[in-house]
């Protein structure tokens, strides 16, 4: 893993087209800002996990289904 040191209203550039932005750190809180393309997506940790183990459910369910036929 990369680690990188930014101060407030500094940026990361990512792959020529993925900017993070520092825009506020407070206490223990940093908020970050990210422009890209809108075909990539961009979830927090949580959303992501969630949305891959949606989709594992969804075509755990298609096999299933696809098995009964």
């Amino acid at each position: 893993m990369l680690v990188l040191s930014r101060m407030k209203n500094e940026s990361i550039v990512i792959n020529n087209d993925i900017t993070i932005v520092v825009v506020e750190i407070r206490g223990d809180k940093v908020r970050l800002g990210v422009e890209a393309p809108n075909d990539v997506p961009v979830h927090r940790r949580e959303v992501y996990d969630a949305i891959k183990r949606n989709e594992q459910l969804a075509d755990e369910g298609k096999t299933t289904s696809e098995n009964d036929k």
